[in-house]
């Protein structure tokens, strides 16, 4: 039985004076040709339209049918976007001599085609139109493609091409060429070259593709070329599309040469098999095995392998191996000079996995956090759940914070919540078994709020003095700071109110003259001392106090080979380095040391590379240790 085919113009203007419908309204045709015509069910047309006959269509599509089942006896291939009537005829007049109804049905279900035009026509010789119907369509640039609906009538089919209305298609198709393959260092293709071709068209669309080799002749493309010919090659090639347009010839040219015939030496092949293993070395449950090849020369051209003597194949991925038992893979590997490797191989054995294990996993906990005197955690706490399982594996570790729920943990939980709280905690392996549920219970305080005193903060200066007090060279304060409660945060100071910054190290003053050091210190409840301050008066060494007229200077046990230069006033560089001198660390008299021959160098009286020399006698010293 044949449904009720129609034609409908979905995408037509909707307007109540201007409209138009087409229906081709069929009954129900009995088995194909096998009732008389007076018995079927006559179909008819109806057309309503407020247009005048003089408002017809400029464009006529006409397609015709017969008794084939496979072509349409006529068809158009082109068309101009805009208005257009399209005919279908199936009549005596058309060729059909046996009764056969066809239908005429555009595509709307394809994404490859345009889908605004629905048409859907039935026609038969023996229905009331006798075969013939029209409809007036609006088509849009692109391809259409209509078939037969008639069950067993699909190899009718075709597509209608459509250009933009501004005029006919004149422009030929864009087509280019890409030459693919393995290039030696001068850009020859060794071994062979593969062209392959694209062309498009945005108005009619592509035809027909050719190419020709070394001027042998066009011939229809149809897939990429392989030229494999030693020597040099020209490839030509064109494009024409529906509306005969054809595209200026191309050309490529390329050398293939031979590969390397000095090539004789196999490639390398290797396997590398992966998997859970047990402690014997099997694999468990499954195994892969990923080989590899490297060919220095002429390079890899394919690798093999034989699983279980089944044949070697080629290797494109790795290999999985599930079935329990002893397996056994072959494999090989031959370069593009033709020469293969000999043939290796690995044993890999697969087990099930132990079906024995009913022993759930160990998990633990642990909490970390500052605690006080009653082991509370102050401010918050981190619990860390951590489950071993020697046979199946670790599932999942599940906890419950507060009865909350159980849910899955994936990362330290840290509560911070004042208050006791209960951590309860479970894991599961992988054959399924769970743990029993274990609790963890912590109490979180808040930090002492009582804090409110400032630290301690105190400075002392070391040196050597002279009677007067004052400090010959240099000084080093040393600042202290101590808070009982909370505990120290930062100490700072300000050195000659060039503003305060972090104290680190004991701070070294050398500049000649009165300097005033100013420090406080912050405790971690935020509390800040008052300012102190101590004033130190740095005083350069009384020229009688010079004596050390070492030709070079020398450091502890370490020439520098440096000359002992005199730097004014009678004193030298190792009178300035005093390496006699109270130092409190070691580190106290690398900076000191680095302090002077800074100034010696914007003095000019040592270079760069002897500061340098100077500096390494003093870090390898001990003095001040």
């Amino acid at each position: 039985m044949y449904r009720r085919l129609s034609a409908a113009l979905p995408h037509r203007r909707s307007r109540a004076a201007r409209g138009l419908a087409v229906t081709v309204v069929s009954a129900v045709l009995a088995t194909l040709c096998l009732l008389p015509t007076s018995s079927a069910t006559q179909n008819s047309a109806t057309f309503q339209s407020d247009e005048s006959p003089a408002a017809a269509q400029e464009q006529v599509l006409t397609w015709t049918a017969d008794d084939s089942t496979t072509e349409y006896a006529s068809a158009p291939t082109t068309a101009t976007a805009g208005p257009a009537t399209l005919v279908f005829e199936n009549s005596t007049d058309t060729g059909n001599t046996t009764g056969m109804p066809h239908t005429l049905t555009f595509d709307t279900s394809n994404p490859d085609y345009n889908q605004d035009v629905d048409v859907d026509i039935l026609a038969s010789p023996s229905d009331s139109n006798g075969g013939r119907y029209e409809v007036d369509v609006v088509l849009s640039p692109g391809e259409y493609r209509y078939f037969c609906d008639i069950p067993g009538h699909g190899q009718m089919e075709g597509v209608l091409v459509v250009t933009d209305d501004g005029g006919e298609d004149t422009t030929p198709p864009d087509v280019s060429a890409e030459v693919s393959g393995d290039q030696n260092d001068d850009g020859d293709y060794v071994g062979a070259a593969t062209v392959t071709l694209a062309a498009t068209d945005t108005d009619s669309g592509v035809d027909t593709v050719e190419y020709q080799i070394d001027d042998m002749g066009f011939e229809p493309y149809t897939e990429p070329v392989t030229v494999d010919e030693p020597g040099d090659h020209s490839v030509q090639y064109r494009a024409t599309d529906n509306a005969g347009n054809t595209s200026d010839t191309g050309t490529v040219s390329f050398t293939v040469v031979e590969p390397d015939p000095g090539d004789t030496t196999p490639p390398d092949v290797s396997a590398d098999v992966s998997g859970d293993q047990n402690s014997d070395g099997d694999y468990v449950g499954a195994a892969t095995v990923t080989l590899t090849a490297t060919d220095t020369d002429s390079g890899i051209d394919t690798i093999e392998y034989n699983l279980d003597n089944a044949g070697f194949e080629p290797y494109t991925d790795p290999i999985t191996i599930d079935e329990p038992g002893d397996h056994t893979v072959e494999y090989r590997a031959t370069d593009n000079a033709g020469n293969t490797s000999d043939v290796k191989s690995v044993i890999v054995t697969i087990v099930e996995p132990d079906p024995g294990d009913t022993t759930p996993p160990d998990v633990s906990a642990e909490v970390s956090g500052d605690q006080n005197d009653d082991g509370d955690y102050v401010g918050a706490a981190t619990v860390t759940l951590t489950a071993t399982d020697t046979d199946s594996g670790i599932d999942t570790i599940e906890y419950n914070l507060d009865n909350a729920g159980f849910q899955p943990y994936t990362d330290p939980i840290t509560i911070d919540e004042p208050g006791d709280h209960t951590v309860e905690y479970r894991a599961t392996d992988n054959a399924g078994n769970t743990s029993d549920v274990k609790s963890v219970i912590v109490t979180i305080v808040e930090p002492d709020p009582g804090d409110t005193t400032p630290p301690d903060v105190s400075a002392e200066v070391s040196g050597d003095q002279n009677s007067d007090g004052d400090y010959v060279g240099s000084a080093t304060v040393t600042l202290t700071a101590t808070d009982t409660d909370s505990g120290i945060d930062t100490i700072e100071y300000d050195l000659d109110s060039t503003g305060f910054e972090p104290y680190t190290d004991p701070v070294t003053v050398d500049e000649p003259g009165d300097h005033t050091v100013e420090y406080r210190a912050t405790d971690n409840a935020g509390n800040t001392s008052d300012v102190k301050s101590v004033i130190v008066t740095i005083v350069e060494p009384d020229p009688g106090e010079c004596s050390d007229t070492r030709d070079t200077v020398i450091i502890g046990s370490i020439d520098t080979t440096v000359e002992n230069a005199d730097v004014g006033d009678g004193c030298t560089i190792n009178d300035l380095i005093d390496e006699d001198g109270e130092y409190a660390n070691h580190g106290q008299f690398v900076k000191h040391v680095r302090d002077v021959t800074k100034e010696l160098m914007k003095e000019g009286i040592v270079s760069g590379s002897e500061k340098g020399r100077i500096m390494s006698a003093a870090a390898r010293s001990d003095i001040g240790k």
